[in-house]
């Protein structure tokens, strides 16, 4: 099914702005979650409560899905969704809300890089120029936020740069080898495959230190809204793009969503450095340049 309005530039800047806008709150309900569940528990109910949310409208997509499919809607279900899910639920028990956010920037570097070496694509000088322009701003918004990691657990970093590695792996494979499935269906069988692992995985969980917060089933509910904004709504309006725009378009995304996050994480008590607002304005100067030529 083709969404017309998509192949207007002001629509596919809007749908961008959304999901910058409901990604980047995806870390503060995440924060809120692990107030009174375990990272892996975050992680699980996240992607189990997706394949809840989306089970109903696997029936009637089926027939769509083709034996070659199969390992491509393996990939973006587990290196897309599952292990991502799971690897910043881990990072963020030591990782403030807006860090999280300003790492996930990194995801349109790696695009580029896996884009250009797994999937043979060619990209536009200006895009690459945005590209590294835009990581001199990520880079400047994660040094301004050093403090951001407690303990000195700087390893974490690393969890979510993988995450995003993964993120762009996923981001190719769709556009690439799934350019034929609808942005809904390509969500749906992500999580129809990824689901029944979580939920297994959450039977035999622990929840016992859990019942003992105070505000258990309030974070409860948080989880299960990460869950319905920013895994369902989200991903299939960011799998349903990809039909319209290339894989560097798509993946400026992420150089928005720290925007979101960092006001979240002003809105929790988390502070916010000159360094950090002028490396908003490189990240936009990126932006500018990866879309400037854009057909």
């Amino acid at each position: 099914m083709k969404i017309t309005i998509l192949n207007k530039k002001f629509w596919q800047w809007f749908v961008l702005i959304l999901l910058s806008l409901i990604w980047g709150s995806s870390f503060i309900l995440m924060k809120r979650g692990l107030e009174s569940y375990t990272d892996m528990q975050v992680g699980s109910m996240r992607i189990f409560f997706s394949f809840i949310f989306l089970l109903p409208l696997s029936i009637f997509r089926f027939k769509k899905i083709k034996k070659h499919h199969l390992k491509s809607l393996i990939i973006v279900g587990f290196i897309g969704n599952f292990f991502p899910a799971l690897l910043f639920a881990i990072a963020q028990t030591q990782i403030s809300s807006s860090l999280a956010g300003m790492l996930n920037s990194s995801f349109p570097l790696f695009a580029l890089i896996i884009g250009g070496m797994i999937y043979k694509t060619k990209t536009p000088k200006s895009k690459i120029i945005g590209t590294i322009v835009g990581m001199f701003g990520v880079v400047g918004l994660i040094f301004g936020n050093i403090e951001g990691i407690s303990n000195g657990n700087n390893w974490l970093v690393g969890l979510i740069l993988i995450a995003n590695m993964f993120y762009a792996i996923s981001l190719n494979e769709i556009k690439y080898k799934l350019a034929d499935l609808d942005g809904i269906t390509v969500t749906v069988f992500a999580f129809l495959f990824t689901g029944p692992f979580a939920g297994i995985y959450l039977l035999f969980s622990d929840f016992s230190a859990t019942f003992a917060t105070h505000d258990y089933i309030e974070n409860f509910g948080y989880i299960v809204l990460l869950a319905l904004l920013s895994s369902v709504i989200a991903v299939a309006l960011f799998y349903t793009l990809l039909n319209y725009v290339d894989a560097v378009f798509a993946a400026l995304v992420t150089y928005i969503i720290p925007i979101f996050a960092i006001l979240w994480g002003l809105a929790d008590g988390e502070a916010i450095t000159v360094t950090q607002i002028l490396s908003m304005f490189v990240i936009l100067a990126g932006i500018y340049l990866v879309n400037r030529n854009k057909n």
